[in-house]
């Protein structure tokens, strides 16, 4: 199984294969944003890794992120727990005025990934 730290958070275990979101909020119980449901939209999932970060990114994932010049972040949503990671979840529930995270993802990636 691989660990996932949740830098503040420590660390837990999680399924392979999982979404990153799903472990950010289900197993590291951190109240990560997903406004868009998971379906790399909003870009409010997104996490700093200090480490573990994959060498692999969605086409979802790679547009967003040009889209909206973002750059040193990735978008939880989108990646896969496949191996040990630390992330920094910078964009939290607490302290963003939203009314919740927003609805939860699926358990699989959306929309379908396609791996640039």
């Amino acid at each position: 199984m691989p660990k996932l730290t949740v830098e503040g958070f420590g660390t837990v275990d999680v399924p392979a294969g999982k979404r990153l979101v799903l472990a950010i909020a289900q197993d590291a119980k951190v109240d990560i944003l997903h406004a868009c449901g998971g379906n790399a939209r909003c870009t409010t999932c997104r996490v700093e890794f200090v480490s573990g970060e994959p060498a692999t990114m969605t086409v979802a994932e790679k547009t967003k992120l040009e889209e909206k010049g973002l750059t040193g972040v990735r978008l939880a949503c989108q990646i896969l727990c496949d191996g040990d990671m630390t992330v920094r979840a910078t964009s939290r529930l607490e302290g963003s005025g939203r009314p919740d995270a927003g609805r939860l993802p699926d358990d699989a990636i959306a929309p379908p990934a396609v791996w640039a």
